[in-house]
């Protein structure tokens, strides 16, 4: 990373400012006192809420928007290096720093609290910003998604506190060193940046050896996966999962969120916060945007957005619906996300998604890829009959709402998984 200090920069320019960790270090940027402007190839509600509060938003991506007085650019890697934007930058002798570089910079200097694993980082990060906020430890968080409690991902705090999501893809959270790490769990994930689990394994375990010499990880200690990440650690090492209460009493559903509660308690605990409020705040947490999220009813049926885009994730939120509606039928309209991760995790996808009743399978989302197998939905649709009998494709949102209208009753609950656009199914759904 570039020798960068954030005191000596006053205009800050992102490039994907709609992306949600993006959004939230601009916001946090705001609040330092600095001028942001950002630029996003499609406008949302969330460059709305960004124009609202302060930040010069620009909706077309072009090098008119880079001028000499900006001090730093940030840029989200879902750009090409060739993106406009980033060529002027170059041109202006402007600084140019990722999205986790930037992150970084702004973070390490707090005493600071990583939430990495390959699922549940966002619930875990935002239950331990709820347990420091109603602790009155007045965090600092950067959430990768929007707190239904507050419908933002960003928290501004005055204390030494700051509470981050560390995501491995292309092995950014290198860039953070923790005073306090979390390891949810760890499967091979990112398939397009690392060849198999070692691979992943071998960053997670860089990222231990980057936490400070007074600090500790978190973890399960009986995952055989993350065996070789912990092993010989000069840090002290915490089990989560002493903290675990499979009986704990949360507002939203399954073994894998009781899992990150009992994560974001061993923190609690380390930092010597009282354990009775903590256990309270977590079980008022509401949640977060798209991570099994009500959005209304359809024909009686109850529709619930979720993000989940690995087989490990399906299973996870089918079993927590099936918790919540134990004699309801469980309907999945997954949009598989990435074409790599699609080939590479095929039959597993199948079999998690025959734990549903029923299974609509929409178009790979392709995201930042072009399709070099030669992968499909209709092949997973058909690989999933193996496993569901009512597993099929349909071509496109608008076929899979038609579809879900017509045979979705009183007696269904709907989930809209994905990482992609199918909240745009949802949408068109309830609304």
């Amino acid at each position: 990373m570039k020798k960068l200090n954030l005191d000596t920069v006053n205009k800050v320019h992102f490039i994907g400012l709609g992306g949600i960790g993006m959004s939230a270090l601009a916001r946090h940027m705001l609040i330092e006192k600095k001028s942001v402007s950002g630029s996003d190839g499609s406008l949302s509600d969330i460059t709305k809420a960004l124009a609202a509060e302060g930040v010069q938003v620009f909706g077309e991506q072009i090098a008119d928007n880079i001028t000499k007085d900006i001090d730093l650019v940030v840029y989200t890697e879902a750009m090409p290096k060739d993106h406009p934007e980033m060529e002027a930058a170059k041109q202006l002798n402007v600084p140019m720093v990722n999205y986790f570089e930037a992150l970084a910079l702004a973070m390490n200097p707090y005493y600071l609290i990583a939430i990495a694993g390959t699922h549940g980082k966002t619930t875990t990060t935002a239950m331990l910003t709820d347990v420091f906020e109603v602790l009155e430890k007045d965090p600092t968080a950067v959430i990768g998604s929007l707190r239904a409690k507050t419908k933002n991902n960003y928290r501004h705090g005055k204390s030494k506190y700051a509470i981050v999501e560390a995501c491995e893809f292309k092995r950014d959270f290198l860039h953070l060193t923790p005073d306090v790490l979390v390891i949810t769990n760890l499967e091979h994930e990112h398939v397009d940046c690392y060849e198999d689990l070692a691979a992943v394994q071998k960053a997670f375990r860089e990222l231990c050896e980057q936490v400070h010499e007074t600090g500790v990880v978190i973890a399960d200690t009986s995952d055989p996966n993350l065996a070789p990440v912990l092993v010989g650690l000069e840090v002290a090492v915490i089990d989560y999962m002493d903290y675990f209460d499979p009986m704990m009493e949360l507002k939203i559903p399954g073994i894998h969120n009781r899992q990150n509660a009992a994560a974001a308690l061993a923190v609690a605990q380390y930092e010597k916060l009282d354990m009775l409020n903590a256990k309270m705040a977590l079980k008022n947490f509401a949640g977060t945007w798209r991570r099994f999220e009500y959005k209304g009813e359809v024909n009686g049926a109850h529709v619930y957005d979720e993000y989940a885009h690995h087989p490990t994730e399906v299973r996870a939120a089918i079993a927590g619906a099936r918790e919540l509606y134990p004699d309801r039928r469980i309907v999945v309209a997954f949009q598989p996300h990435t074409y790599t991760r699609t080939k590479a995790l095929f039959d597993e996808f199948a079999k998690a998604l025959g734990k549903a009743d029923d299974v609509l399978v929409l178009p790979i989302y392709a995201a930042r890829e072009k399709n070099e197998s030669g992968v499909s939905s209709r092949e997973l649709a058909v690989k999933t009959l193996e496993y569901n009998s009512s597993a099929r494709y349909v071509a496109s949102h608008e076929a899979a709402v038609d579809d879900l209208c017509k045979q979705l009753t009183n007696n269904d609950v709907l989930l809209v998984m994905g990482a992609g656009t199918v909240i745009e199914v949802t949408k068109q759904l309830v609304g």
